[in-house]
């Protein structure tokens, strides 16, 4: 999962995406002050524990 956070004035607003293409895409469009964030879960089968 992928969020971009968005910070403007006094609101902050928060967009969720399944993959890194979506969200690359949207966060090169979004102007203003912004952090891109993955979010892995501990049980995600991306990681792997060996």
């Amino acid at each position: 999962m992928w969020i971009i956070t968005l910070f403007k004035g006094q609101r902050i607003q928060m967009f969720e995406y399944d993959t890194k293409k979506e969200a690359m895409f949207n966060f090169s469009k979004i102007s203003g002050c912004k952090v891109l964030t993955q979010v892995i879960y501990y049980n995600d089968p991306v990681i792997n524990y060996k």
